[in-house]
């Protein structure tokens, strides 16, 4: 039979905490086949699309945002928690579950008028992703699409994002947080 993409996909049980399913997408980086795919699929619905930077969301985004950017030729862009970037930033603020945290961008990463892709391992709540959308527009650039692995539907990350009017392309779903 053949594998998709959520066949590479480990579940850990009560991870970070009790309740919670972990989706663990390193065991799809650590095959060839599935990473390979991963990329691919990531990539299939923007072929033929201007996209001048791919930007990835810390951490795992930027695994995928690399080879993505890779792949196109064009250049990658990190968006990171705060105060891990060195020189000057934009910062921006969203809420967590319980909370509330910080990602920044280089004020100098992207151009006014560069098409961006946005790229991440999972969606849950949307709210890193829409602190993403949220900097790449401060900086002038207009986001063509959000590329995820794994959506959580239950925590409504997805129509929040498509309510900002993104184009949202996800590998799979699992249920539950």
């Amino acid at each position: 039979m053949k594998k998709t993409v959520k066949d590479y996909i480990r579940t850990i049980a009560d991870f970070p905490h009790e309740g919670i399913m972990f989706r663990d997408v390193t065991t799809l980086f650590a095959d060839a086949r599935g990473f390979r795919m991963a990329i691919d699929q990531l990539l299939h619905p923007y072929a033929g699309e201007e996209i001048d930077k791919v930007v990835g969301l810390e951490a795992r985004g930027f695994i995928l945002g690399g080879a993505i950017a890779h792949q196109l030729s064009v250049g990658f862009v990190p968006i990171r928690k705060k105060g891990k970037l060195p020189g000057a930033v934009i910062s921006q603020a969203y809420k967590l579950e319980y909370g509330e945290a910080v990602m920044e961008v280089h004020d100098d990463a992207l151009m006014a008028g560069e098409k961006v892709l946005i790229v991440d391992d999972l969606l849950a709540t949307g709210g890193t992703c829409e602190a993403g959308i949220k900097l790449c527009e401060r900086l002038g650039a207009e986001v063509i699409g959000c590329a995820f692995v794994i959506d959580l539907p239950d925590l409504g990350g997805r129509k929040l994002l498509e309510k900002l009017g993104m184009n949202v392309h996800v590998l799979c779903e699992f249920e539950g947080a």
